[in-house]
């Protein structure tokens, strides 16, 4: 396996640090620690390339809040010079992690997201007669500090790009505590090890993607799944034969004992495919796709609210059509034409409101 030295200095160059504050600003603009950033762009990158150049950089402290999408999560906002760091640092290494990455792995990456694993989830159904579905428990809280610097460094070389991606890693705040135990270990074992990595920042999607690669090439590889994919930790393995699938999920078990991980005991299925099957915001069948259930009622629920406010006046136009247009983009991506329509009309919006 070729590892990669000399990318330090890549890392901590003036003009990535610069191009890592636009890609890091985008859509952040108005916030408070951005403009300040933003006053003083050059003093800042500055100050911040020094600080890896002396190894004197340390990430400061989180701003955690709690989103709920169909389930609780715990959101870690990193202040706005650590995200410009490691947006820097996934300049450099994400390419070269990016040529080891299977096809069919969709989260965070160049030219894949949902919309195109929907696609190709669609495209499996077509083929095969069952799913196996399966996602991990508490995978960003589980994630392994060690074996995901383990990870890294066996594609980098680089003693200093390595203490960054250290350091990262290290600076993560706490996260939800769940003791478990894997073959060899004792008492102490899960006291001792490390883990989670917090939602929200950059170099944590990379690092998911990272930390299951080796999964998704035992499944490609060894196993021998043709037509499986992956979005972060929702996993998808198709076939035709239901008593292989279930075979297949426990050698993944298996596996996932070796990376510290579990699988979520309640969401590991297998499924025909003519029934539907949830994924990623859409029911999917064999012949066509809906928005599910709950993905429809909480945007009735988010945009009646806010066309409640624009008919009263306290909210511009353009805040309820940017909302509208944010649901249409991925409610085209099913069939819901007649959907759409109806929204449209219960909500007599006015034309060219987009839906």
């Amino acid at each position: 396996m070729i590892r990669y030295g000399n990318l330090f200095s890549q890392i901590a160059s003036f003009e990535n640090l610069l191009l890592a504050s636009r890609k890091a600003r985008r859509g952040k603009r108005l916030e408070q620690d951005v403009m300040r950033f933003e006053a003083e762009v050059e003093e800042e990158l500055c100050r911040l390339q020094q600080g890896l150049l002396s190894k004197d950089y340390v990430p400061g402290a989180y701003r955690e809040f709690t989103v709920w999408e169909r389930k609780r999560r715990k959101i870690s906002a990193a202040p706005y010079r650590d995200r410009v760091i490691q947006q820097a640092l996934c300049n450099v290494i994400e390419p070269i992690f990016e040529k080891n990455f299977i096809f069919d792995s969709y989260a965070c990456r160049r030219n894949k997201g949902t919309h195109r694993a929907v696609e190709r989830f669609s495209r499996f159904c077509r083929q095969n007669q069952y799913v196996l579905k399966a996602d991990i428990l508490q995978y960003f809280a589980s994630i392994d500090h060690a074996i995901l610097l383990e990870k890294i460094a066996r594609k980098v070389k680089c003693p200093d790009t390595l203490w960054l991606v250290g350091v990262i890693i290290e600076g993560s705040n706490p996260q939800e505590r769940r003791i478990q135990y894997f073959p060899g270990d004792d008492l102490f074992t899960p006291w001792e090890r490390r883990r989670g990595i917090p939602i929200g920042n950059l170099t944590s999607q990379f690092f998911a993607n990272c930390y299951l690669n080796d999964l998704d090439h035992f499944l490609k590889e060894e196993l021998g799944c043709r037509h499986y994919l992956r979005y972060v930790d929702d996993l998808a393995v198709f076939g035709n034969d239901k008593k292989q699938l279930w075979q297949i999920e426990r050698k993944i078990e298996d596996f996932l004992a070796g990376e510290r991980l579990r699988l979520h005991p309640g969401k590991s299925y297998v499924a025909p495919m003519a029934m539907g099957i949830d994924h990623l915001g859409y029911r999917i069948f064999p012949s066509h796709r809906r928005l599910r259930r709950d993905s429809v009622v909480a945007f009735w629920r988010k945009v009646g609210g806010l066309h409640r406010q624009w008919q009263a006046g306290s909210i511009p136009w353009q805040r309820l059509n940017t909302s509208l247009d944010g649901w249409r983009g991925h409610a085209c991506h099913g069939d819901t034409y007649g959907l759409r329509r109806k929204i449209a009309e219960e909500l007599a919006l006015p034309l060219g409101a987009g839906l």
